[in-house]
């Protein structure tokens, strides 16, 4: 990545911190809304021409190994260049009449035009076989409900201009359930009693407990005004301070919108 500007023309300093304790557990739930994939895992199964399970773990194997390391790519580089002032989605840290980072914002969002039908096939799915158990394709019904879906993301999205708090609350709660809790879960009920089930039964427990650190955690950032996308909105940030009386609203980073 290369920066054509200074990202922080005032003379900021910087500081590199290789190990928070702090924020140890809160960082899981960025961790976890990169890598989880639990919910595609059938429909990616299902489209291989020949479906076996060593295919499918081969699959599995490859793309999650390049997503991690570009991932690492990302985090890495960008944490060398801002330091603590990294903030949630790094091309924010950029600013806005840069070039080549209004490139990757490009990419960054055409990105997301093929990542979210892919979502919402998954949800739109589950709703299907929930409320509606065998019934036949009905075009109407189709098309209202990834009417629905497109549209709700598309609210949520127009609302922040940083990913880092929508991260962090996907994060802490559906993907920590997929990642630590529902997988677990599934072998309990599907297996004998052995020492594995008690192996499971205890990543059940620490995924409920990181979810429940994280989720207060990101929560308690959120109201304090910490979250870069809050300092955008003035109106809700006087809403949650009004509605938490005894906490105090800091101030927070500027974010720059995509």
């Amino acid at each position: 990545m290369v920066c054509q500007a200074n990202p922080f023309p005032h003379g900021a300093k910087i500081q590199t911190v290789w190990y928070e304790k702090k924020g140890a557990i809160w960082a899981n739930g960025y961790i976890l809304a990169a890598f989880v994939c639990h919910h595609n895992s059938l429909l990616i199964y299902g489209s291989i021409k020949t479906p076996t399970i060593d295919r499918f773990s081969t699959l599995t194997h490859y793309s999650t190994g390049v997503s991690m390391v570009a991932c690492m790519i990302m985090a890495v580089t960008g944490f060398l260049v801002f330091g603590d002032k990294t903030l949630g989605n790094v091309l924010n840290n950029f600013p806005s009449d840069n070039t080549m980072v209004n490139v990757a914002r490009l990419c960054f969002g055409l990105n997301m035009l093929t990542t979210l039908p892919l979502e919402a096939f998954v949800c739109r799915e589950v709703m299907l076989n929930y409320y509606y158990p065998g019934a036949p394709f009905n075009m109407n019904l189709h098309l209202i409900l990834s009417t629905a879906l497109v549209v709700s993301a598309m609210a949520l999205s127009l609302v922040t201009c940083d990913l880092g708090a929508v991260f962090e609350l996907v994060g802490t709660t559906s993907a920590c359930a997929m990642a630590y809790i529902l997988p677990p879960l599934c072998y309990i009920k599907l297996t004998t009693r052995s020492w594995k089930t008690y192996m499971a039964m205890a990543v059940v427990a620490f995924g409920c407990a990181v979810m429940g650190i994280s989720l207060a955690q990101s929560i308690t950032k959120i109201i304090k005004g910490e979250s870069s996308s809050l300092s955008r909105f003035p109106r809700l940030t006087t809403m949650l301070w009004t509605l938490t009386p005894r906490v105090i609203i800091g101030g927070g980073e500027s974010a720059q919108c995509m």
